[in-house]
């Protein structure tokens, strides 16, 4: 495969490569190391085998994948909402709670596990060991549409449209507050804008937070670069509390709605790691949307659309999930406040 590198790129070799590869390849910096290091990466036809070796922008590498190895994940039975299948993908409606792949901290019972006892070995190896056929990952602890590949021509041709930010991702969230451009506190809010429509534009870096390795934290100097959109749909109090929007995405990085929203003051209703220990006035939704709003159990995050160019036939496909029943039970109960 080519990795072309960006602007500004990392001044070593394989920190600019594990930037600029597509994510969904699962090419961590440790394994783009190894590559490097046994001559796999090359440049205008000649192996560079030093990891410190300087970039610059605009060149070109050719990364030579090896063969994968057989996956030591145990197949596991469980119950999959599918989409969509066919011979090169298949589109999955996550529930909340399921881990996507199996991980130190969870091991088994995981998306991945499903997967491959419904497709037996018929899945992409390219994502590595770890994560067969995944191409993008959604949190834990978030609902929504996956896309897996089946097939490697199928994962790299996916991995690439996420590469050039060509894939459509909604997002249908309930978050602190409402964002709006009148509000003078977010024109202090550095990386925060507003585009016509009252469209919330949140530009960043997002890089690993330096204490808590389990956290992403906004830098305006360095990181990936992520960009966040968001629209309210409704609004909930008065004045208003919180606020249903829907966000999309022009990159994907890692929590990148959830740290976006934090930044702008707008965090997820349930996001116990973003959201902080706000609460919901009772006096302006009422006790029991309040309530609902507090216990809510995880981040309140949706991926309700999906698009992408079907690698073999080259058709658009666009799928939509609805919300599921948790989210549609606190906006109800939201909407039923004062």
């Amino acid at each position: 495969m080519q990795v072309v590198i960006g602007e500004n790129p990392p001044p070593r070799l394989d920190k600019a490569l594990a930037r600029d590869v597509p994510e969904g390849l699962g090419l961590s910096r440790a394994r783009l190391a190894a590559l490097i290091g046994a001559g796999a990466v090359t440049r205008a036809g000649e192996a560079v085998t030093s990891q410190r070796a300087r970039v610059q922008a605009g060149e070109v590498y050719e990364v030579a994948l090896p063969e994968v190895a057989e996956s030591h994940i145990a197949p596991e039975p469980m119950p999959l909402d599918i989409v969509y299948e066919d011979e090169s993908l298949v589109v999955v409606n996550k529930p909340a709670g399921l881990v996507v792949h199996p991980a130190p901290g969870s091991p088994s019972g995981t998306l991945v596990n499903g997967l491959l006892a419904h497709f037996a070995d018929a899945l992409s190896g390219m994502g590595g060991l770890a994560r067969p056929g995944i191409v993008h990952r959604i949190d834990k602890d978030t609902s929504g549409l996956l896309v897996v590949a089946r097939t490697d021509a199928a994962h790299q041709a996916l991995a690439a449209q996420f590469a050039a930010h060509s894939v459509v991702r909604e997002y249908r969230a309930l978050v602190h507050g409402a964002p709006d451009q009148g509000d003078p506190r977010l024109k202090g809010v550095r990386g925060v804008s507003f585009e016509p429509g009252n469209v919330l534009r949140i530009t960043s870096g997002l890089a690993r937070h330096r204490t808590d390795r389990q956290r992403q934290a906004v830098l305006f100097n360095g990181g990936r670069h992520a960009v966040t959109r968001a629209r309210v749909e409704r609004r909930f109090g008065t004045p208003a509390q919180a606020a249903l929007v829907t966000c999309w995405l022009e990159t994907g990085r890692t929590h990148q709605i959830r740290v976006h929203m934090a930044h702008a003051g707008h965090g997820l209703i349930g996001d116990r790691t973003y959201g902080g220990r706000r609460r919901l006035s009772a006096r302006a939704v009422g006790e029991e949307a309040a309530e609902a709003a507090r216990s809510f159990p995880r981040q309140a995050l949706h991926a309700a659309v999906l698009g992408f160019v079907h690698p073999q036939s080259g058709e658009e496909m666009r799928f939509e999930a609805p919300l599921p029943a948790d989210m549609a039970a606190l906006i109800e109960a939201l909407g039923a406040g004062r």
